[in-house]
């Protein structure tokens, strides 16, 4: 069921969304070689609960950790650990904050130390999705219409955009509906000729809130599990990229709450 927030209900959403963006920032600048992905997490936690909210991952289907840490070839979902960051490597971070009774959820992902012209597209333009996705985000638009332009911009320049993993709405609880796929469809049919399915044929209304999440690979798009059983990685071994926001709507277009003005 799709859950229509009050504008006193979005209000409370950004505050908590503002406060997920200052952390992540705060994340931003402690990632860097020798640092170890459990590090973060325990940064992230003690941000969170010192800004009066809980941390939403942590316990969530059995997630042992408050944030999600993914390193180049895995995608999202990534549990911290000993592991040590080097240079050369690319970071997926994404957290969720519960706040005064609703979630924000948000990721960005970061080069550490020196990486490659491809990498840097690859970082570019999965950002650029993100903000293309959000572009379509407005009432009377569908759901599969975020999918579509998400789905053909990657392709366009040269990537591959994650099917089987989606982005989702967003409220009282951490995953809500819809499911916001970022592609028309699970083949190789080409994206301008498929139908909308499932989620996607339902229209963009007022009040909902939701959270767009591109994941790119520089390879193919197929995914497989991670050994621990709570990430995902690409199958072929590729890297990847993931960014996200929480994003209400309003009578005339999106709203980024996880955003620090």
């Amino acid at each position: 069921m799709i859950t229509i927030k009050t504008p006193e209900e979005i209000e409370i959403m950004a505050e908590g969304g503002k406060v997920l963006a200052k952390i992540m920032r705060e994340l931003e600048k402690k990632v860097g070689p020798g640092v170890t992905t459990k590090e973060l997490d325990r940064v992230a936690e003690t941000l969170i609960l010192k800004s009066g909210g809980k941390c939403s991952f942590k316990r969530y289907r059995g997630f042992p950790a408050c944030l999600c840490v993914s390193i180049n070839e895995e995608i999202v979902h990534g549990v911290p650990s000993n592991r040590t960051i080097v240079g050369g490597d690319i970071i997926s971070l994404d957290l969720g904050v519960l706040y005064k009774g609703f979630h924000a959820d948000m990721a960005i992902t970061l080069p550490v130390g020196k990486i490659s012209s491809e990498i840097e597209r690859l970082i570019k333009v999965t950002k650029k999705t993100l903000e293309i996705g959000i572009g379509k985000v407005k009432p009377g638009n569908y759901i599969g219409d975020i999918s579509r332009a998400i789905q053909k911009y990657v392709e366009k320049e040269g990537f591959n955009v994650v099917r089987e993993l989606c982005g989702h709405g967003i409220g009282r609880k951490i995953h809500e509906d819809p499911q916001i796929l970022n592609s028309v469809s699970l083949d190789k049919t080409t994206v301008d000729k498929v139908k909308f399915i499932e989620d996607g044929k339902i229209k963009i209304r007022e009040g909902m809130v939701l959270c767009l999440e591109p994941m790119v690979t520089i390879g193919d798009w197929r995914i497989k599990e991670s050994e621990d059983g709570f990430g995902f990685e690409t199958k072929d071994g590729s890297l990847s990229c993931h960014f996200e926001h929480t994003v209400a709507v309003l009578k005339d277009g999106a709203k980024i709450l996880t955003m620090v003005e």
